[in-house]
């Protein structure tokens, strides 16, 4: 029997694979017949979403949230901050067998440059990745909820032009630095990566 956890995970994993984006409307029984959810857990899961702020209401609609411009630039903070000390724990903590997966994620995701959906979905695999190596539960708690909002941007960064490429090289010298046991160069290169990522999208929004 599926519960309301059950069917918040799974519209969660929707809205995370683009299924649903910003601004787009939830029926509930729209949404039972597509999940294969009965409608009781996935109005319980609407009404959770609803209060951790993924989704809006429009009337007596529910609509995925969107970010204003502030909201993703404060989003971006925060998520520079954990994400940087989370490379800097991953510097000191990761084992070398997830050293070793970070460096073959690198060189397995260029096969998947000019291709932004999949390169973006590599790209959280990878960010998690570093989450997971810094062996910090709490830490590990607070970037899931950052990621649940980055799910309420419209676009992906590595959508621009030469982006996907580019971010390889950055994922590499986060990865190089977390190999040496450098936790200041790895935070350091973790936050320049997201700062160009932040760029990137605000030229995106600037083009409209």
């Amino acid at each position: 029997m599926q519960t309301t956890k059950d069917a918040t995970a799974l519209i969660l994993d929707a809205l995370d694979r683009g299924i649903y984006r910003p601004g787009d409307r939830l029926v509930e029984s729209e949404l039972a017949d597509r999940l294969g959810v009965s409608r009781t857990p996935v109005r319980e899961a609407l009404q959770r979403l609803e209060t951790q702020g993924l989704l809006a209401r429009d009337g007596r609609s529910l609509v995925v949230a969107a970010l204003d411009r502030d909201q993703t630039a404060e989003l971006y903070a925060v998520r520079s901050e954990l994400e940087g000390l989370a490379a800097r724990l991953a510097a000191k903590h990761a084992a070398e067998e997830e050293v070793r997966v970070l460096v073959a994620m690198v060189e397995e995701d260029r096969a998947l440059v000019g291709d932004p959906q999949a390169m973006a979905r590599a790209n959280r695999r990878f960010h998690k990745q570093i989450h997971l190596a810094s062996h910090n539960r709490y830490l590990v708690q607070q970037l899931g909820l950052v990621y649940r909002s980055m799910t309420l941007m419209a676009e992906t960064s590595l959508a621009a032009e030469g982006r996907t490429g580019t971010a390889l090289d950055e994922h590499a010298a986060i990865v190089e630095a977390i190999a040496a046991g450098d936790g200041a160069a790895a935070s350091a290169a973790l936050k320049d990566h997201l700062s160009r990522a932040f760029e990137v999208r605000l030229r995106q929004e600037a083009r409209g």
